[in-house]
């Protein structure tokens, strides 16, 4: 029996013993993983070790095609809607609030360029991105996690079947595949979206607007944009199954969810940072 403290102190040694039903349900054996499920530098740890074995698959051709497709159903169609809506009300912001600075300095004619130099390189990746592990990445952490605390991975193990190439490698490949798509299919109507607030609110002809477009947005920065899309979506993946696979007990499968979520959206800006300074620096002494 576990005692009661009314003053909320607790002693580890009144706890169940981990091995035991009443254990496992309570997941409360304070030497087993209720640090590390907290300890954000193993679960980067394990997603990095987790991501090399990935990529080693990968290259040696050890992809589940049936299961690939069934995932890159839930992250395409899946999470259209919510990436197109959130990528058109993000054109619009965005334009809004960019020609209201260019119309002070009498620099409208320019809305089309700027506009694509921050969202098509920047906002476009990055949201869908976002809406992507919110709605992908937490389905992950919350599938594998239930997979594992039902024992399972384990079943998977004893049928001599490794739950990497089971359950990690075709979900990894949907999300690298379907991100760049999702993010092509955004910018699209992001830009249409920005174009129509353009000519509707500030005279901006469309055909003007697009021309600006086309002139400052070149071939490399879209080439950069499917490399960040691609490297978004194995981040996306590998959170949401590493932290599914290193769920301890029933009740952290929600702290699972979650924590795949906020882990995902920091390691998405952090890489973006990095990709910025290695893919559109242009001028190195502007980057001194």
């Amino acid at each position: 029996m576990v005692k009661a403290y009314p003053s909320g102190e607790w002693n580890p040694k009144d706890l169940p013993p981990v091995n035991s039903a009443v254990g496992r349900a309570w997941g409360a054996d304070p030497r087993d993983s209720a640090i590390r499920q907290r300890s954000w530098l193993f679960h980067l740890v394990m997603g990095c070790f987790l991501g090399g074995q990935v990529l080693l698959r990968i290259i040696q051709g050890r992809i589940n095609r049936r299961h690939a497709l069934e995932h890159m159903v839930s992250a395409g169609p899946g999470a259209l809607s919510p990436v197109l809506l959130t990528n058109l009300f993000a054109g619009m912001i965005f334009t809004v609030q960019t020609a209201r600075e260019l119309d002070r300095f009498g620099a409208l004619h320019a809305l089309g360029g700027a506009f694509a130099l921050a969202f098509c390189r920047e906002l476009a990746p990055i949201l869908t991105a976002a809406i992507l592990a919110g709605q992908v990445g937490t389905a992950f952490a919350a599938e594998i996690g239930c997979m594992k605390v039902t024992d399972q991975i384990d079943a998977l193990k004893v049928l001599r079947t490794d739950p990497v190439d089971y359950l990690v490698v075709p979900r990894v490949v949907a999300c690298c595949i379907m991100l760049p798509v999702l993010t092509v299919m955004g910018l699209v109507v992001g830009i249409l979206a920005g174009a129509t607030i353009a000519q509707g609110f500030y005279q901006v002809p469309m055909s003007q607007f697009l021309d600006s477009v086309r002139s400052l947005l070149i071939l490399n920065d879209l080439i950069a944009v499917l490399i960040k899309s691609l490297l978004f979506g194995a981040i996306v993946a590998l959170a949401g199954c590493t932290w599914g696979l290193t769920t301890t007990c029933s009740r952290s499968v929600g702290r699972s969810a979650t924590s795949a979520v906020v882990t995902t959206w920091v390691s998405l800006f952090v890489v973006d940072f990095f990709l910025s300074l290695v893919l559109f620096q242009s001028g190195g002494p502007a980057i001194h």
